[in-house]
C-alpha cells in the first residue's frame, strides 16, 4: 500500500481521529480538516504542520489558538500533544525527537537518536550498530527506494537494511515475497544468505560446464564485500573467493585458458651411408650405359 492509499483509508476511517472533536485550520488554502493526512487526501498540495495556529473545537465551534484543550468547553482535543508538530492522537507512548524535527511511536527510553544516520534506533542498537549495519548519513531524508515516496515522515514503519539503506516495510515484506535479495541502492544482500549459497555450491557441483568452458574464467565485482577477483565461469552463477558469495557481478568477457599447439613432427635425415650407396649405384649404371 503506497502513502497515498494510506491517507486515504485513513481519511475514510474515523477510527483513526480522536472522535473528530476539532479541526485545523490548513494554512495553506485555510480549509479545516481534522488532521494533515485527512487535508492531503482530498487536496493537490500537502499541509505544512509546522505552521498551523488555529483549531476549531467541534463541540462548541469556537476557533481558537491550537491547544490540547478548548477554551471555551474545555473538551479534550487529544491525550496527546505536540505544539511543535500540532500532533493530536490518542496516547500511543509518543515523543517529539527534536533532531527529527518531528514526533514517534516511543516510549522514548527504547529509543536512541544517531546523529550521522539522523534517525531514531532501537536501544539494543546503540554503540554497536556500525557493526550489525552500516552507517548512512541522513539516511532518512531520502525516499524509499521502492515506491519512491517519503520515508522521514512516514506512517508507514521503516526497514533497516544491513547496508544502512532504509525503505518501508511494507515494501521490504513485498520483496521477501518476490524472492529479491538484494538492496534496491547498492545491491547488497538484505539477510543472511549462507544457506542458499551452499545450496548454490550443491547444484554447480552437480552441473559441470561443456568441455569447451571447462577452465575459462571471469573477472566479477562481489556486492557483499567489493572484493574484485577471477574465478571460475559457471552459468548458474560466479562465487566471490574472498567472502563466498554468489551476489557477483561479471566484469568483462570470459577469458579463455590458452590451448596447447601439438608438436610438429619432423622429418628424419637420411643416412649417410645410404646416401653413399644410391650414388654407387647410380655412377654404376651410367658406366655400364655409356657406348665403347
Amino acid at each position: 500500500m503506497t502513502l497515498r492509499q494510506i491517507k486515504r483509508s485513513h481519511a475514510k476511517n474515523s477510527s483513526q481521529h480522536m472522535d473528530g472533536i476539532k479541526n485545523s485550520t490548513a494554512p495553506c488554502c485555510g480549509k479545516l480538516y481534522v488532521c494533515r493526512l485527512c487535508h492531503d487526501a482530498e487536496e493537490n498540495h500537502q499541509m505544512d504542520r509546522f505552521k498551523v495556529e488555529e483549531v476549531q473545537c467541534s463541540e462548541c465551534q469556537t476557533l481558537q489558538q491550537a491547544q490540547q484543550a478548548c477554551q471555551q468547553c474545555h473538551v479534550q482535543f487529544g491525550e496527546y500533544y505536540c505544539d511543535i508538530c500540532h500532533l493530536f492522537d490518542k496516547d500511543k507512548k509518543q515523543y517529539h525527537c527534536h533532531p527529527c524535527g518531528i514526533c514517534r511511536i516511543g516510549p522514548r527510553e527504547k529509543y536512541f537518536h544517531c546523529e550521522k544516520c539522523n534517525l531514531c534506533l532501537a536501544q539494543d542498537l546503540q554503540g554497536n550498530h556500525k557493526v550489525i549495519i552500516s552507517c548512512v548519513e541522513n539516511v532518512s531524508r531520502q525516499n524509499c527506494p521502492v515506491c519512491m515516496e517519503d520515508i522521514h515522515t512516514s506512517r508507514i514503519g521503516a526497514h533497516v537494511l544491513p547496508c544502512g539503506h532504509l525503505l518501508h516495510k511494507s515494501c521490504f515484506d513485498d520483496m521477501v515475497n518476490t524472492s529479491a535479495y538484494r538492496c534496491p541502492l547498492c545491491m547488497h544482500s538484505v539477510w543472511n544468505m549462507e544457506e542458499h549459497w551452499n545450496q548454490m555450491d550443491k547444484e554447480i557441483a552437480q552441473s559441470p560446464m561443456p568441455t569447451e568452458y571447462q577452465g575459462t574464467t571471469v573477472k566479477i565485482m562481489c556486492n557483499d564485500c567489493q572484493a574484485h577477483c577471477t574465478v571460475p565461469f559457471h552459468v548458474l552463477g560466479m562465487k566471490c573467493a574472498g567472502c563466498g558469495s554468489y551476489n557477483t557481478a561479471q566484469d568483462g568477457g570470459l577469458i579463455q585458458q590458452p590451448q596447447q599447439q601439438p608438436q610438429q613432427q619432423h622429418p628424419e635425415p637420411e643416412n649417410d651411408n645410404d646416401t653413399d650407396t644410391n650414388a654407387e649405384q647410380q655412377h654404376d649404371q651410367s658406366e655400364s650405359a655409356s657406348p665403347h
